[in-house]
């Protein structure tokens, strides 16, 4: 990055391919920024949305950090825990930990952030998604 960027979450399109999810927003940060070093992105979820896909990062150990920008969620992991999270909250997910986000009757916009430790940044968006 050699020059200040800024970008709303709106300027971030939003990812319309085959598989795009309804009630889901995922919109790709760290390339329209410039960044390099870690990965980022833009996740909106609509009120009542639960095909959040189930994923864990095991095999790559690629360290996650979610913010919830706006509104609340709810953090399904390894299948049965649930634990609540709302406006400006960290989460911090270990590599090996199976996670998913449900949302009740508010959307939410989480601000999701990743590297593997020791390794350099390389996208690898959709390899570890359950359906």
């Amino acid at each position: 990055m050699t020059e200040l960027v800024v970008k709303s979450i709106a300027d971030l399109a939003a990812y319309a391919g085959p598989h795009a999810i309804p009630g889901i927003r995922f919109r790709a940060a760290r390339e329209p920024l410039g960044v390099t070093a870690w990965g980022m992105s833009v996740i909106e979820l609509d009120p009542n949305t639960t095909a959040y896909p189930e994923h864990d990062h095991g095999d790559d150990g690629h360290e996650e950090v979610y913010v919830v920008l706006r509104g609340s969620a709810v953090l399904v992991t390894d299948g049965t825990t649930e634990r609540s999270v709302g406006e400006g909250d960290f989460v911090a997910v270990p590599p090996g930990v199976a996670r998913r986000f449900v949302t009740r009757d508010h959307a939410v916009t989480l601000l999701a952030l990743g590297g593997t430790p020791g390794k350099p940044y390389a996208p690898s968006f959709g390899r570890r998604i359950r359906r």
